[in-house]
């Protein structure tokens, strides 16, 4: 994995979210937002990542428990609703390279495409990081044949009520969402953030539409290529970010999915690693050679039972601190089939379960911040925790 200057600027930029943040083990949680942005003092232009309350209230792909994901109306609400950081742009590339935001290169789950006659035959299976996949893909269309589309809800069966709004939004470009960040920083008189991630970068880079050059090429370009700037670059291939931090100066974040999993850029390079191997202390050290966090699934902080409730508390929290590095899991949302079992309430599939009692139990964790798919809640969450 090791790219040529893993430490060139890896440890400039972890010294700058300072030692307060990461200190006793996350006994900074206990700070109010303003208390902690406060202690923090300034890092320049932004602020930078000191700047942020903790735990940081991550908007997952905006509010996408109440809007169609991905689009301006959900990224809008999101931050209405008080999430700290907008994760505006899971990016995947069009036909003639433009960037756009989109949960997966498949869009028959999350546009009308189904219903553009005009675009039958665009129907196809693909081998998307060596699964067989059926549908319509971002890389067969255009911007221009993409933007005839609109958004639709991912999951009506948990979010009925989101598919009022199916048809309202059309796909956003990453350099829409780079120029709608500063309106609205404008507008709110306060700095927005953004949180976007690479998808699938090896299985497009093999298309040859790579997407690391893409995304530094539009941060340079509008003056967020810095350390200090309100992006986060995501990825859940390591390589990706190694490739990222040659070309940009953002912090960074290693995703990361089941203990059991690889990372599809190892599948391919033949590295036998699984993301077991990487939450090691061994593995953490490593990735704080390149990146200034993870993003972790939520059990790889709490295990789970073989009934879905909460099981044991695991060592990644204090090991990640141990090497500077800031925890970002996914994904807490409100609905019952997406909680511990010990949190859901009833059986109903888009019911809210005791969503505040989880959120509760993870921030005890220590995390540095979590992604949610209800702003709102969080905050609250959050709120109560600081408080409490």
């Amino acid at each position: 994995m090791g790219s040529q200057d893993e430490h060139t600027d890896g440890t400039g930029r972890r010294a700058l979210l300072g030692a307060a943040m990461f200190g006793a083990g996350g006994a900074v949680l206990g700070l109010s937002g303003t208390a902690r942005a406060a202690t923090a003092g300034s890092a320049g232009h932004g602020g930078g990542l000191k700047s942020l309350p903790v735990p940081t209230i991550i908007g997952h792909r905006g509010a996408s428990g109440y809007r169609p994901e991905h689009t301006f109306g959900s990224y809008q609400l999101a931050l209405d609703l008080g999430a700290d950081i907008v994760e505006a742009g899971d990016l995947v590339p069009t036909r003639d390279g433009h960037l756009v935001c989109r949960h997966e290169p498949e869009i028959g789950g999350t546009t009308d495409v189904a219903d553009h006659k005009e675009f039958a035959d665009r129907k196809t299976t693909k081998v998307l990081d060596g699964v067989s996949v059926t549908g319509w893909f971002t890389e067969d269309f255009t911007l221009a044949e993409l933007k005839t589309l609109r958004a639709i809800e991912r999951i009506p069966a948990n979010r009925p009520h989101n598919t009022l709004y199916n048809g309202r939004w059309e796909i956003p470009t990453f350099e829409e969402v780079l120029k709608w960040q500063d309106e609205q920083t404008r507008k709110r008189g306060k700095q927005v953030w953004i949180y976007p991630e690479t998808k699938h970068p090896t299985y497009f880079r093999g298309l040859g539409l790579g997407l690391e050059e893409r995304v530094a090429k539009l941060l340079h370009k509008h003056g967020k290529a810095r350390r200090t700037s309100p992006v986060i670059l995501q990825s859940f291939e390591p390589t990706s970010i190694q490739r990222l931090n040659k070309l940009v100066d953002n912090p960074l974040v290693v995703l990361l999915s089941a203990a059991n999993t690889r990372p599809f850029d190892f599948v391919a390079t033949g590295d036998p690693r699984t993301v077991a191997d990487l939450v090691t202390p061994k593995g953490l050290r490593e990735i704080a050679g390149y990146a200034q966090g993870i993003g972790p699934t939520l059990d790889l902080v709490i295990t789970k039972k073989a009934d879905g409730s909460l099981d044991k508390e695991t060592t990644l929290v204090a090991d990640a601190h141990k090497v500077g590095l800031l925890l970002h899991p996914y994904t807490m949302r409100n609905e019952n089939p997406f909680l511990p079992a010990e949190y859901r309430r009833g059986t109903d599939a888009d019911a809210y379960g005791d969503v505040f009692g989880a959120f509760k139990r993870y921030f005890a964790t220590g995390i540095d911040g979590v992604f949610t798919d209800n702003a709102d809640t969080g905050v609250l969450a959050r709120e109560d925790f600081v408080n409490g």
